[in-house]
């Protein structure tokens, strides 16, 4: 049974980009702030605290689904570090990352790439869960290497007709079927760097389209 998780509603309304320190090169391209970097932080540390739990005394692999998953990976990694640091239960980790493409311009393209990933086990950690049918190919590959277990972490679940209905067993936000960018989410490889979860602009999918 997945985790629960903060549900942002479709008639949300975000927050206006005046009110948060965004690049320039970037304002004319976005709607919205979404979620706030300071909102991801603070769910990130209870999805940390959650693994932990649920992991019980089990050797971990991380294992990163890249790009879009790396800021989500390694905040989520840190607050898992301070854990063991800082509790009488620590868990053994190693880490390792993956490469999955599956986008071209706002659409999911079906045709699915799998780059690295030499030792591939437990946990795995990805950004954004869209229709569900890369992670399930995802899992169906990590098969072959007969892990004990086998849990996925993933800041975002969107809500739209496309998915599989497939669920990740720790879940941040739960959102509406929009294009969001940011924390390493990418449009065209554009927005990475932008520290919160916003919406893209039609201006900005016709700006930056490949």
């Amino acid at each position: 049974m997945a985790s629960p998780c903060i549900v942002i509603q479709d008639d949300e309304q975000g927050y206006d980009l005046d009110l948060f320190c965004i690049p320039k090169h970037y304002a004319a391209s976005l709607e919205k702030v979404y979620i706030p970097h300071g909102l991801i932080m603070d769910r990130t540390e209870r999805l940390a605290r959650d693994i932990m739990k649920d992991m019980g005394g089990h050797h971990i692999v991380a294992l990163c689904v890249l790009k879009g998953g790396y800021k989500f990976f390694a905040d989520l990694l840190d607050y898992i570090k301070a854990l063991n640091r800082n509790s009488d239960k620590s868990i053994p980790m190693t880490v390792d990352f993956i490469r999955l493409k599956s986008y071209c311009n706002d659409q999911s393209t079906g045709d699915i790439k799998v780059i690295g990933g030499d030792d591939l086990s437990t946990l795995t950690g990805k950004d954004i869960i869209d229709t569900g049918k890369t992670m399930k190919t995802l899992l169906a590959m990590l098969k072959k290497y007969n892990p004990k277990m086998v849990k996925v972490a993933s800041l975002l679940v969107k809500r739209t007709p496309r998915s599989v209905g497939y669920r990740p067993d720790f879940v941040g936000f739960e959102v509406p079927d929009k294009f969001v960018v940011g924390y390493a989410l990418d449009y065209n490889e554009y927005f990475r760097d932008l520290n919160h979860i916003c919406v893209i602009s039609e201006d900005g999918k016709e700006r930056y389209k490949t």
